[in-house]
C-alpha cells in the first residue's frame, strides 16, 4: 500500500460515513485523494475535509478506478454488491456490513486485537466487525492475555442510533408526544422504546437467538482465535441515544482476582479503567460519546461460576464499534 493512498468512502452521508470522514480528518490520515459516494439522491451535496468541499459522487460500478482504499458504510446489500467490484479493480475494501464478516478468505479485524490479520487478505476485502462484539472484546482482550479467555455470558444495553437516524427520530419523537400527552406513533421499532427497553434486536433464528446475539459468538471467535470459546448473549434496546453497554460475565481457563484483572488494562491501548464504586465512579453510554476510548467499571469475581469476573463496558458504537475501528484498519494498511 502507498504512503498517500487515494481513498473512497461509499456510504458517505450515512452516519457511520460522516463518522468516518470526522476520523480522516482529526487522525491526520495520510491520503492524497478523496472520494466520497452515496446514492443518486445524495449526488452533488457538498461535505467538509480538511477546510474544503468535496461533492458527493454516485456509487457505481466506475467509482473504484484508481482508489487504493475503501471504506464502506453503506448496508450489506451495497456491500456485497460493489465491494468485489472494488476488490477486482485493485482497492482494499474495508466493509462495515455483516456482508462478509464470516468469510473464511475475509480477515476480521480489531486493530488493538489482531492487527496483524489485515497483512492477509487474499479478496482483497477486510471485514470491520459488529459493533457490540467490537466493545465487549476490547474490554476481555487485556484479561485473556493474563488468564486465557473460556466463556462469555452477556447482555448488552444497546443506543438507538445503532439503528441509524430513524432510531434516534423515533425516541426523540416519542418523548415528545409522551410528555404531550399523545399516543407515541411506533415505526422504526415493533413496540414503544421511549421510557422502555426491548429485548429484540434483527431478526430471530431458529434456535431463540436474534441474528445479532449470534454475532458475538461468531465474530468472537474468528476474531480472538478462539474456535471454542463459548458465548450465550442477549441485545436489548434501550432509550439511550449513542454509546452502547455491555454487562458481562467472563470465564477464564485460570483463577483470577479483582486486583490482577484490573492491573491488565494498564496501557493498554483503546480501553480504560473508569471503576471505584465506593466514590460512585463507574462508566456510562455519556462517558464514551464522541470519544474513542471504551471504559470498563464494576470488576468483581462472579459469585456463581469459578474463575469469572462481572464487568461492565461501554463504548461509542459509532465511533469505535464502526467508523474509528475502520480507519484504524486502514492506517495498518497504510503501514504495511
Amino acid at each position: 500500500m502507498k504512503a498517500n493512498p487515494r481513498v473512497a468512502i461509499a456510504g458517505a452521508t450515512g452516519a457511520v460515513g460522516v463518522e468516518i470522514l470526522k476520523c480522516l480528518e482529526q487522525r491526520n490520515f495520510p491520503l492524497s485523494e478523496l472520494k466520497l459516494l452515496a446514492s443518486h439522491r445524495s449526488v452533488g451535496k457538498k461535505m467538509i475535509f480538511r477546510g474544503r468541499e468535496i461533492a458527493v459522487e454516485e456509487l457505481t460500478a466506475d467509482s473504484f478506478a484508481g482508489v487504493d482504499v475503501a471504506l464502506f458504510s453503506a448496508g450489506g446489500d451495497i456491500s456485497r454488491q460493489f465491494a468485489p467490484i472494488a476488490a477486482a479493480a485493485g482497492c482494499v475494501v474495508v466493509d462495515n456490513s455483516s456482508a462478509f464478516r464470516q468469510d473464511d478468505s475475509v480477515p476480521l479485524v480489531v486493530p488493538e486485537i489482531n492487527g496483524a490479520a489485515v497483512l492477509n487478505h487474499p479478496r482483497n476485502i477486510i471485514a470491520n466487525p459488529n459493533c457490540t462484539t467490537i466493545i465487549t472484546l476490547m474490554a476481555l482482550y487485556p484479561l485473556h492475555l493474563r488468564f486465557g479467555l473460556r466463556m462469555i455470558i452477556a447482555s448488552s444495553y444497546q443506543a438507538v442510533s445503532g439503528s441509524g437516524q430513524h432510531g434516534i427520530s423515533e425516541l426523540q419523537q416519542q418523548v415528545k408526544a409522551i410528555v404531550e400527552g399523545r399516543e407515541p406513533i411506533c415505526s422504526t421499532y415493533p413496540r414503544q422504546i421511549a421510557f422502555n427497553v426491548l429485548p429484540q434486536i434483527d431478526k430471530f433464528t431458529d434456535t431463540g437467538y436474534t441474528k445479532e446475539e449470534l454475532k458475538m459468538l461468531n465474530e468472537g471467535r474468528k476474531i480472538m482465535g478462539l474456535p471454542d470459546l463459548a458465548v450465550s448473549c442477549t441485545c436489548v434496546r434501550v432509550p439511550v441515544y449513542r454509546s452502547h453497554s455491555i454487562s458481562c460475565v467472563a470465564q477464564f481457563e485460570k483463577p483470577v482476582d479483582v486486583e490482577s484483572a484490573r492491573g491488565c488494562f494498564a496501557g493498554m491501548p483503546g480501553v480504560a479503567l473508569m471503576d471505584d464504586p465506593e466514590k460512585g465512579i463507574w462508566p456510562t453510554p455519556l462517558d464514551s460519546t464522541d470519544g474513542d476510548t471504551c471504559y470498563v467499571g464494576r470488576i468483581r469475581k462472579d459469585i456463581a461460576i469459578p474463575n469469572a469476573l462481572n464487568l461492565w463496558v461501554v463504548g461509542d458504537q459509532v465511533r469505535k464499534g464502526a467508523a474509528l475501528n475502520a480507519v484504524q484498519i486502514a492506517e495498518l494498511l497504510v503501514r504495511g
